[in-house]
């Protein structure tokens, strides 16, 4: 009768310490999977950083991009990027550790603190030469983005279902 005593609490001992064992491995699995998602979501976030801000400016320039309407001018000390849009006009540029925006009359005095913050940025500085448009943008973290975007708005463009011209060189096919 002893012996069986001893047996069932050898059993119960080795079933208990399976069970520590299980649930050390499982401890382990869950801190391991939870570090990796918390730099996964570190390296998006620090990408999403990045790449926002040049994203934002590019489709801005998209939107306004016709003959005349997008120049690069000083506001406030800093290269400003501005967006004629009829009697109105919107200036993209860096103020106090953001990127902004500011949208008034295009005979407004405004100054910079009066726009509206997008997102964190440290420094813009841009160009435009010959419809290309340059954009040096530092980010908050000290990384900087480069733009570069062809301007459209002086190229002739065809209406829907009009032919593309050939230039004189066979087409592939």
């Amino acid at each position: 009768m002893k012996r069986r005593a001893i047996q069932h609490h050898i059993d119960g001992l080795i079933a208990l310490l399976l069970f520590g064992v299980f649930a050390v491995c499982v401890l382990a699995v869950l801190l391991t999977g939870a570090d990796a998602y918390r730099r996964l979501t570190e390296r998006d976030q620090s990408s999403y950083s990045r790449r926002t801000c040049v994203q934002y400016i590019a489709t801005r320039v998209r939107q306004a991009d016709s003959l005349g309407q997008i120049s690069v001018e000083s506001f406030g000390g800093q290269d400003a990027l501005v967006l004629l849009d009829g009697d109105y006009l919107t200036r993209v540029y860096c103020y106090d550790g953001h990127l902004m925006e500011l949208y008034c009359g295009a005979e407004a005095e405004m100054e910079p603190q009066d726009g509206e913050q997008v997102m964190e940025a440290a420094g813009l500085a841009l160009s435009l030469k010959d419809g290309l448009l340059t954009a040096e943008l530092t980010n908050a973290d000290g990384s900087v983005e480069t733009l570069r975007l062809s301007l459209r708005s002086g190229e002739e463009t065809l209406s829907p279902g009009e032919a593309v011209p050939d230039s004189g060189e066979g087409a592939a096919s």
